[in-house]
């Protein structure tokens, strides 16, 4: 695979995930979007067929990482760093497109969602928790969840722990199934089986935080809530972004040292 074959391949499957990712968020969440309320399992299963999605899309060109942990996590096992910064590249701005293409398909519910009274009231001005003592930090806003994750109880260590924990057993999945056999990423069966992965870690680790377990997914996200016009959007929660990229990037490395060290 050349750069420029991963770069595109990355930059337009991250766009695909995001896009449909982002997208069943802002469909539950926001006021006249006619799957409002459908709750998490609609979330889960909606990023599972996101990643099936954008994998059998893009696996040809770049193997379809589409996560910087997934990369980190080839990369130690195969000892090959030469395209991760291309990977890397594509990644997040592949996410921060498909962020911006939510809002373009959302954009009359963003707008109706943001300006009801009875949905922003004074969300926008009401302070996160710190981690412990109450301590007041940045805000997050009404929509921030569209874009990135966030932890329902904020303890820092627990949230950083349950995104390597996440991570780990994504990577893992990924590194178990191997590659196909032109090497260039998942075979025809584990994409499938990658997706069905995610939705399991949804629906069994996704409660603490939101499972991001993917730098790209909520790093490049969160830049596109902190750049969009969007009105009475509130803070984009900085103090707690650099969570979903290190535990991520953390959990990525530790599956490629547990796969080097009981499979290899």
């Amino acid at each position: 695979m050349s750069s420029s074959d991963i770069f595109i391949g990355e930059t337009i499957g991250t766009a695909v995930l995001i896009l449909l990712g982002g997208g069943v968020c802002a469909a539950v969440t926001l006021k006249s979007s006619k799957a409002r309320g459908a709750g998490w399992l609609a979330i889960t299963f909606g990023w599972g067929f996101a990643v099936l999605t954008a994998v059998y899309t893009t696996t040809a060109l770049s193997g379809a990482h589409l996560n910087p942990a997934v990369t980190v996590g080839i990369a130690v096992k195969d000892g090959e760093w030469g395209n991760v910064p291309v990977y890397f590249a594509g990644q997040i701005l592949g996410a921060m497109i498909g962020a911006a293409l939510v809002w373009v398909a959302y954009y009359g519910q963003f707008r109706a969602h943001l300006t009801d009274p009875e949905i922003v009231g004074d969300l926008a001005d009401e302070p996160i928790e710190g981690p412990h003592d109450g301590t007041p930090k940045q805000p997050a806003g009404p929509v921030l969840g569209i874009f990135s994750t966030g932890p329902e109880i904020r303890v820092v260590w627990q949230n950083l722990a349950t995104e390597v924990i996440g991570t780990l057993v994504l990577v893992l999945a990924v590194l178990t199934q191997g590659l196909n056999d032109s090497g260039k990423g998942l075979g025809v069966i584990g994409g499938l089986i990658t997706a069905l992965v995610v939705v399991a870690i949804g629906l069994s680790l996704g409660g603490p935080t939101g499972y991001a377990i993917n730098p790209a997914r909520d790093l490049g996200p969160r830049i596109v809530h902190a750049l969009l016009p969007l009105p009475n959007k509130g803070g984009s929660d900085w103090g707690y972004a650099w969570i979903p990229v290190v535990g991520p990037l953390a959990g990525g490395a530790l599956a490629a040292g547990i796969y080097s060290l009981a499979f290899a």
